[in-house]
């Protein structure tokens, strides 16, 4: 087994990261690492809830050479945090001010005490340590761990970095608005940088015009790292969005017309990466010349009577993928959605992945999902949908969707709420929708 190293692709005094518009040299976030690594209890888990995600990237470096693992739940609510400290005893959570617990013994990152911090270089890692923890998003069902080695996370941030071409923006600066804490926001923001030699924005904005100030005063190249929900609101909310020259987008797969808009409005390629937790970053595409995904080097899919499964390259071990694939030939696939979005309908049948697709692709539909209720009794009731669209009628969505789908799948309602209950990466967990469903069903009576 080889030793990885923690950051490569740097040149000597290049910048790592900007917080607050000011530049961190590569130097320094070093030295901060190793400072760290020797102030953090002596434990074997951490949590590591630091929102500044310079100062994260510093706290999974200062686990990495203490031997701990870092444990990346996938929300941070009390009762989470609490069957963690079940499961993972004598853990504890880093956390920079911004993001605590009373669950967990917390061990506050600290403040910097303006002496110059000792040089460090960049150490090796061996490939076989386990680094993380990831916990799948709770989408489908109760989150499960799924452990990773140093090694395997390194092989993806590099693997990421040499499919999307990234070569070609040297030092390009990456601004985020997903969460560090889950797999796609560590690999496209985190492992993506340490290893390609980019440059973190430490902050995440939420609002557009937020956005927009921190992608314009960041130095080109530049690029923005986001989720369709964000991309969605950054187009329909921002007049004139700053020019970036990379655009990444996961959690779900984006139309060719919301792609291309966002190409021309930003004035730069899009690509889109399909992962999972178990897996991590498994492919990429760019939507507006194909809606085929290539698997990132090293990455191979098959198929048995199981399903379709990935293996190679940054995946340590064969995973059996939650998604219906078409495979068309030895490096390209297509998605049909989610295997337990599958539904049947007087014989008919289609995914919830094509119906939120084709609801989402509605002119002035700013966010929207179907949803198939279970009544209590276990029989299938009507398909229900859950819209964001202001200035919109139910008759509009209704006459748009009929020239999209079959009528057996109209939604029967076609509910509009203000927004819907999405997670930090932009997806649905399945017992928010429950209880969406729930409250619909209490004010109808």
């Amino acid at each position: 087994m080889a030793d990885i190293p923690l950051i490569r692709n740097f040149d000597d005094g290049a910048v790592f990261a900007f917080r607050d518009r000011r530049p961190i040299r590569v130097e320094e976030f070093l030295a901060e690492a190793h400072r760290l690594a020797g102030l953090i209890p002596d434990r074997q888990y951490v949590v590591n809830l630091c929102s500044d995600r310079c100062r994260f990237a510093a706290g999974l470096v200062a686990a990495l050479l203490r031997r701990q693992v870092s444990l990346l739940p996938p929300n941070s609510t009390d009762d989470f945090l609490n069957r963690l400290s079940l499961d993972y005893p004598a853990v504890y959570c880093l956390a920079d001010g911004t993001a605590q617990t009373s669950q967990l013994q917390t061990f506050l990152y600290p403040r910097p005490t303006g002496e110059p911090a000792p040089a460090a270089s960049s150490s090796r890692i061996p490939e076989e340590q386990v680094a993380t923890i990831g916990f799948t998003s709770g989408s489908t069902g109760r989150p499960r761990p799924h452990p990773k080695s140093w090694g395997a996370l390194a092989k993806s941030g590099l693997a990421a970095f040499e499919r999307l071409c990234l070569g070609a923006y040297r030092n390009m600066s990456v601004l985020a608005t997903v969460p560090h804490q889950h797999m796609y926001g560590l690999e496209a923001t985190v492992l993506m940088v340490m290893q390609g030699g980019l440059r973190m924005h430490c902050g995440r904005p939420f609002f557009s015009a937020d956005i927009c100030a921190e992608l314009e005063a960041l130095p080109r190249p530049r690029g923005l790292v986001t989720t369709p929900v964000h991309l969605r609101l950054l187009l329909a909310e921002a007049n004139d969005p700053p020019k970036a020259d990379f655009l990444l987008c996961a959690t779900a797969p984006l139309s060719p017309q919301l792609a291309a808009e966002a190409e021309a409005r930003f004035g730069a390629p899009l690509y889109e990466i399909y992962g999972c937790t178990e897996a991590g970053q498994v492919a990429t595409r760019r939507a507006v010349e194909s809606p085929h995904w290539r698997p990132v080097p090293g990455v191979a899919l098959f198929e048995n009577e199981k399903g379709t499964w990935v293996k190679g390259g940054h995946i340590e071990k064969e995973v059996l993928l939650g998604d219906v694939i078409e495979i068309c030939g030895r490096d390209a696939f297509l998605l049909h959605g989610r295997t337990t979005d599958l539904i049947n309908i007087a014989g008919k049948r289609t995914s919830l992945a094509h119906l939120n697709f084709q609801l989402n692709s509605i002119e002035g539909v700013r966010d929207g999902t179907f949803v198939m209720p279970e009544e209590d009794d276990g029989s299938v009731a009507r398909l229900t949908a859950f819209v964001v669209a202001p200035g919109l009628t139910s008759e509009t969505i209704l006459t748009a969707l009929r020239q999209r789908i079959d009528a057996a799948f109209l939604p029967r309602p076609l509910c509009f709420v203000e927004s819907l209950p999405r997670n930090e990466t932009g997806k649905l967990p399945r017992m928010a929708l429950d209880d969406l469903v729930a409250r619909l069903a209490a004010k109808a009576g």
